[in-house]
This record gives C-alpha cells, structure tokens and sequence, in this order.
C-alpha cells in the first residue's frame, strides 16, 4: 500500500522536474484539455510535453512492476 501511495507523488514530481513545471502548473496542465482561442485550437500540452510525461509514466510503472515482482518488464 505504502508503495503504491508513492507512485502518483514520484510521478507529479518527475514531470515537474523534467518540463520545469511548479506543482499548480502541473496540475492546470493535467486538468486543461485543448481549446480554441480566436479560431484557433490551443494544445495545452506540447508534442514534446506530451512524450516526456509518457516516458515518466512508463519509467514509474517499470519502477512500481519492478518492486512488486522483483524482476524489470521489456
């Protein structure tokens, strides 16, 4: 349990970390979807944004896999 309580907090904190973001720009990013502003449709995560959150979660879900089963998933 107390593992998997940490895995979320690892998570927000590696992003935060890796895209520069401060904890409430975290979560205004997380919580926005894209909108159009002027006609024009507004991402609220950028392409690059988009694949380093991917590459945390995946580090994070090997990282808890790891732990649980002892062995790295391919």
């Amino acid at each position: 349990y107390t593992e998997l309580a940490k895995v979320p907090v690892l998570f927000r904190e590696r992003v935060c970390e890796e895209c520069n973001y401060s904890t409430p720009t975290f979560y205004r990013k997380m919580r926005g979807i894209d909108r159009r502003i002027e006609g024009k449709l507004v991402q609220v995560l950028s392409n690059a944004e988009k694949g380093k959150i991917r590459e945390i979660a995946e580090e994070v879900t090997n990282g808890l896999f790891t732990y649980i089963f002892g062995v790295e998933e391919k």
